[in-house]
């Protein structure tokens, strides 16, 4: 292991490109990684896209003078993201796959290549800060210098040993600025525009990749469509087609509007109600990473979010007996508390992480 080589993921895209180009730049044996994940048989275009980056990727190594390698993650990548994806559609969850692929795929199997390589760290593209904090002796996940683009949410799960040989190069700039270095040095991604859907999911058409993957028609998925007092409305084809604060599609006529304010795998029911319906007090998380700090054993303040793209929200957060999570309640109620999705915690200047869980269920009042 040298202490100057770094490996780059590169997916082809801007981000990575200029992460890669800022490293050599400073001196550091770089080299570029690029992960061959599973695409589903029946994703024809999505393999061709797949195809694509994996060329683009390799352009961009030759254009900046860096070795460049395929790691083939395929069989990892089935089943450490994609199978659990799929179940958990199935037990009336809604995932989020890139949480789970960040920790195990791509800081996990594709780092294993890297430092097998020789390399020292693995850099990304991500727009996140890590910084290590000499008083506490740990290493702290911050937000990016573009709060548009921050994607520390996405990151929350790395461990200590994760974030102390992670390199986020673009996390200090704008998304603006990492343009602008990409066309005054020629970067052949310049101006390719960056995709926001799953990678293994065709047009972001999720409910239609879980009816290929687990065959439509099959009557023991269906079961009842109930308004909160449990009368039964209509009939669904399967709980894998809805997802907590969904509104079209529900397949029932009503004088107002309608939500999945519930999904109950346990009689396959989807409750539907009324907007308001939806806010929550609370949530309970199963285990928490934690990540800036040790695990807590008293109650604490921080800033939470329930999601990706929702504002950060104050909240008292409890720890549950050791290894069993957290229960939080907000400072306002919340909107579509959704199971499956990340709760995560961040300081009180809403600036790094402190930990983060998997939502294990809504607390209402």
């Amino acid at each position: 292991m040298e202490p100057n080589r770094v490996a780059v993921a590169m997916s082809g895209g801007v981000d990575s490109g200029v992460a890669a180009q800022l490293l050599s730049r400073q001196g550091m044996d770089v080299f570029g990684v690029h992960m061959r994940v599973w695409i589903p048989p029946f994703c024809g275009e999505m393999r061709k896209k797949a195809d694509r980056n994996a060329r683009d990727a390799e352009a961009l190594a030759r254009f900046l003078g860096i070795p460049f390698h395929v790691v083939d993650v395929e069989e990892a990548f089935r089943r450490l993201v994609v199978e659990p994806f799929a179940e958990a559609y199935l037990r009336g969850r809604t995932p989020n796959p890139c949480v789970v692929c960040n920790p195990t795929i791509k800081l996990g199997v594709l780092m294993d290549f890297a430092l097998g390589a020789g390399a020292s760290a693995l850099a990304t593209g991500h727009y996140a800060r890590i910084l290590h904090n000499p008083l506490s002796g740990r290493w702290e996940l911050h937000r990016s210098a573009d709060r548009v683009k921050d994607q520390s949410y996405y990151l929350h799960a790395l461990s200590q040993e994760q974030l102390a040989r992670f390199l986020t190069p673009v996390g200090g700039l704008t998304k603006d600025a990492v343009r602008e270095l990409a066309r005054r040095h020629g970067l052949p991604a310049a101006d390719r525009k960056g995709s926001q859907e799953i990678c293994f999911v065709p047009d972001d058409d999720y409910r239609g990749f879980l009816d290929h993957w687990i065959g439509e028609g099959r009557e023991e998925l269906a079961g009842p469509i109930v308004d909160g007092s449990g009368k039964v409305l209509g009939r669904h084809k399967g709980i894998h087609h809805f997802t907590v604060g969904q509104r079209r599609g529900i397949g029932i006529s009503s004088s107002r509007p309608l939500y999945v304010i519930e999904i109950r795998p346990e009689d396959r029911a989807v409750v539907v109600g009324p907007c308001e319906d939806l806010d929550a007090v609370g949530l309970e998380t199963g285990r928490v990473a934690w990540g800036a700090i040790a695990g807590p054993r008293e109650p604490m303040r921080a800033w939470v979010r329930i999601r990706y793209r929702s504002p950060s929200c104050g909240a008292r957060i409890t720890p549950l007996a050791e290894g069993e999570g957290s229960r939080v309640f907000f400072d306002k109620p919340q909107r579509a508390v959704t199971p499956g999705q990340s709760a995560v915690f961040y300081d009180e200047t809403d600036e790094y992480i402190l930990g983060g869980g998997v939502i294990e269920r809504a607390i209402r009042g």
